[in-house]
């Protein structure tokens, strides 16, 4: 009898030539299976059922997991304000881990004595596949065609011309990846380290113009209303920013990272809903939040982003950090006026009830109303006491310093 596996699909170029190796060289039933974390229309969804069926796969399904991947990821990456080196907001690692706890488990419902991906061997996905299956089906053998045989995307696309497979090949030069928290666009020009992406190789066109004024409403950290119109899902509103800013060009940028395998690597990716919802959110919190709260979550987000970017998801430190990130959002909620104009967005303040900044305690570089001139007079030598103690005990060694520096 043949073994039976499961492919993780996408109907892009490597998953293709995956389907079709997978059965016709290492004689697998392949089942096919989509986890659909966004970016996917229904006539794509039809689309791609259509593709995996001609492809001959035992079966195929969609798995919609967008709630989930909200609730138990983009929460927190939004709480986090995460955004890997001050540019990129997870889009494609933070998909990556909700669909591998998605395609275990549905694994074991199939029963299979496999599973497969299209990755390569020079990139984060392998890891974060591995990772999960490792953990979450270790029983599993792991098979991964454009690893093992070490392709480039032209000898796959040969291959599949060779068995007579249809596909647009000339779209296949990039890679690209959408889903609700961006979309991400590699190939050609992300291989150098100098050249911009084409404006065709963007997922969305532009075609937007003028200038925009848009509100959104935060209750407790997330987003749930835009233009005073409030949302039954979070998902709901996420799409629906993204369909107001995307085509306006806001959050094309191309970011270079390092690796978990420890070599650099460059992607374009479009993320304006994702930009907006965190520089929005991050410019609340900076009126309600206190400043060691302010300071520590920076420390944390630091961390969990890395760590999530690294496929340690599963690690249960992440459970607590994401406590944390969760007690710090009691008072986040407000209003955050925003301005969209063609490939940029500008923050113009927020509304808030658990505003810090009241003038009814003073006015910002004008008037306070809390304490005196003496009391700050006092606190200031307090504050600064155990510096001026040092420079008095040090005085001759500090002199000589400043000498030298002269």
């Amino acid at each position: 009898m043949k073994k039976n596996i499961l492919l993780a699909f996408s109907g892009g170029l490597d998953t293709t030539f995956c389907a079709i190796y997978l059965k016709n060289e290492l004689s697998y039933n392949v089942h096919a299976v989509c986890i659909d974390t966004g970016g996917f229309s229904d006539i794509e969804k039809s689309k791609l059922e259509i593709h995996a069926t001609q492809l001959g796969v035992a079966s195929f399904k969609i798995i919609d997991v967008k709630n989930n991947y909200y609730n138990k990821i983009i929460k927190y990456l939004i709480f986090g304000n995460i955004l890997k080196n001050n540019t990129y907001p997870l889009s494609v690692s933070a998909e990556r881990i909700i669909q591998a706890l998605a395609i275990a488990d549905y694994a074991k419902i199939l029963n299979v004595d496999a599973i497969a991906h299209g990755s390569t061997g020079a990139g984060n996905d392998q890891v974060r596949f591995d990772m999960a299956f490792q953990i979450l089906a270790p029983d599993l053998k792991i098979i991964t065609p454009i690893r093992d045989l070490k392709l480039s995307r032209q000898e796959e696309i040969d291959y599949l011309k060779k068995h007579q497979i249809e596909m647009n090949f000339e779209k296949a030069v990039y890679s690209v990846n959408k889903g609700i928290w961006g979309n991400s666009v590699g190939g050609k020009e992300t291989l150098t380290s100098h050249l911009p992406l084409p404006d065709d190789a963007w997922p969305t066109q532009v075609y937007k113009n003028g200038n925009e004024k848009i509100e959104l409403d935060f209750k407790n950290g997330e987003l749930i209303g835009i233009n005073n119109e409030v949302f039954n899902s979070k998902v709901e509103a996420i799409e629906r920013l993204s369909e107001i800013t995307s085509p306006y060009g806001i959050g094309r940028d191309i970011h270079v990272g390092d690796t978990i395998i420890g070599i650099k690597g460059r992607v374009g990716f479009e993320a304006a809903a994702p930009l907006i919802i965190i520089k929005a959110h991050h410019a609340l919190e900076k009126h309600v939040l206190t400043k060691w709260q302010l300071y520590w979550k920076d420390q944390m987000a630091l961390w969990y982003g890395n760590w999530l970017h690294e496929g340690q998801y599963l690690d249960p430190v992440m459970r607590d950090m994401e406590s944390f990130f969760e007690s710090t959002q009691q008072q986040v909620s407000g209003k955050v006026f925003i301005s969209l104009k063609p490939y940029r967005f500008v923050i113009d303040g927020i509304t808030s009830p658990h505003d810090l900044m009241n003038n009814s305690f003073g006015t910002y570089g004008e008037m306070n109303k809390s304490f005196t001139g003496d009391d700050v007079k006092g606190f200031t030598k307090i504050f600064g006491n155990q510096t001026a103690i040092y420079y008095k005990v040090n005085e001759l060694k500090n002199q000589l310093m400043f000498e030298e520096n002269d």
